[in-house]
């Protein structure tokens, strides 16, 4: 006999564990299936491990700038295997605390790999041998996704890494390529070089950090330039040939080719869904382009079957598969007031030096939609807690629709941007206008201040700059 749940939900990362928690709070019978560990790649491997590290490449960078602030220190070193330990173990601490979590709210974990049957029907196997049969009214698909790998420029684990080898390093290189800036990229780039790596950057797009505003990425590449990072953009790598110790790298742009000689590379050039084994053809759920393909609601083609998360396509990011999670699991509830996503209104951060975060628009992408825009900016120079902080490099961004006074975009990069991003979030979801920003107060003296100044800035109200 099958075990039977109301919903089963295969992989407890950010999307798969929340949803379980939201489906347990509304009396469902809710199982996780998880193949390796909870709290998947975000917990693991990516988004608290590696602000971990960057928390510690920042120190080092702080430790290396005392002087502006009036000491003095001899003889900084630090101990790097030590830098790696704290990130593992603060990656293992959030971890169980999610298995607490799961006990808390009497969800069932199954450990292992999950793959259909048969209509609502899945086996789940660990090792090779049988662990459960399972049936559920409704099955979420939670799989996450994984590194995507170029062909002949595959990573080895010892000299060419994916980030899970990026965050476990032995020792730190003097030397390190890093393929690929986006949010991924850039941040490894941004802790090598902190931690005192000679580090080069390649990205085959016209600019670092492509999916941001062009202005923000402009910005973003001059700050990494004066830290001393090599950058290399509209540019292939076409090889990689390996020593003992060092890859050389042989680079390609406008036809011309050069060569770099560097101790490791970090691939970085994005991620695939993990929908293999699965046994989705014995669904009707379809797979484009290594994604899930869902409806508004998550839905799958299957009835009942549903998928959240990185396994259905950008953007990739963790808060947006739990919130993923709650609305599938709401739905699924026949819960009234529930609205289908807005991806405009996901936030998206990037944790390197400086930080960069945004949601909306681009001014780009506006202008492309037929908007006609009100742009305002403000810089960093002008706000009292950035100088103070002694922190005056960044920018604040807003673009309004000239016709409605609607906010459409806000791009920031500075410090701490990405904990200030969250006021643009729910001016969004508010859908709030120009005035409604105007007249909020913001307390000085903050960072903050800046996101009201460039709002004041688009409509020629600007006072400090």
């Amino acid at each position: 006999m099958a075990d039977q749940y109301d919903v089963v939900i295969i992989g407890g990362g950010p999307g798969g564990y929340v949803a379980a928690i939201r489906a347990a709070q509304l009396g469902m019978k809710t199982a996780v299936i998880e193949r390796e560990h909870m709290g998947g790649i975000c917990l693991n491997w990516g988004c608290i491990p590696t602000k971990a590290l960057l928390k510690c490449s920042e120190i080092n960078h702080l430790l290396h700038s005392l002087d502006q602030y009036g000491f003095s220190a001899k003889d900084i070193k630090f101990d790097f295997a030590k830098v790696i330990e704290r990130s593992r173990g603060v990656s293992k601490q959030l971890t169980k605390g999610i298995s607490h979590l799961m006990k808390k709210n009497k969800v069932t974990v199954i450990d292992g790999h999950a793959s259909f049957t048969g209509k609502l029907q899945l086996k789940v196997e660990k090792d090779g041998a049988k662990v459960a049969d399972v049936s559920a009214k409704n099955i979420i698909i939670a799989s996450g996704a994984r590194a995507r790998v170029l062909p002949n420029l595959e990573p080895d684990g010892e000299l060419i890494w994916t980030y899970k080898e990026a965050m476990t390093p032995k020792e730190l290189p003097n030397s390190i390529l890093v393929v690929g800036s986006g949010a991924i990229g850039s941040e490894f780039a941004s802790f090598y070089l902190n931690m005192g790596s000679k580090v080069t950057l390649i990205e085959v797009q016209d600019r670092v950090l492509p999916v941001e505003d062009d202005e923000i990425s402009k910005f973003v590449q001059k700050q990494f330039e004066a830290q001393g990072m090599q950058i290399r953009t509209k540019t292939n790598v076409k090889s990689f040939k390996k020593g003992k110790n060092n890859v050389t790298v042989t680079l390609e742009k406008d036809g011309k080719t050069e060569e770099i000689t560097v101790e490791r590379v970090i691939m970085a050039v994005g991620i695939t869904g993990n929908t293999e084994k699965l046994g989705l053809d014995k669904t009707k759920v379809k797979v484009d382009r290594g994604h899930i393909v869902i409806n508004k609601w998550c839905e799958t083609d299957e009835p009942n079957v549903y998928a959240i998360g990185d396994v259905v396509g950008a953007p990739w990011l963790a808060h947006k598969a739990s919130h993923e999670g709650v609305l599938c699991i709401e739905k699924i509830a026949g819960l009234k007031d529930i609205h289908p996503l807005k991806v405009e209104n996901i936030p998206g951060c990037t944790y390197c030096r400086p930080q960069v975060a945004s949601v909306g628009l681009t001014e780009r992408a506006a202008k492309e939609k037929g908007y006609k825009v009100k742009i305002g900016r403000f810089s960093f120079m002008g706000n009292g807690k950035a100088i103070a902080l002694g922190e005056p490099e960044g920018l604040v961004k807003t673009i309004f629709d000239e016709k409605t006074g609607e906010l459409l975009g806000a791009h920031m990069v500075g410090a701490e941007v990405t904990e200030m991003i969250q006021g643009y979030g729910i001016a969004k979801t508010l859908e709030s206008t120009e005035l409604d920003l105007m007249h909020t107060i913001f307390p000085h003296p903050t960072l903050s201040e800046m996101m009201h100044e460039a709002v004041l800035d688009a409509y020629g109200k600007v006072i400090h700059m």
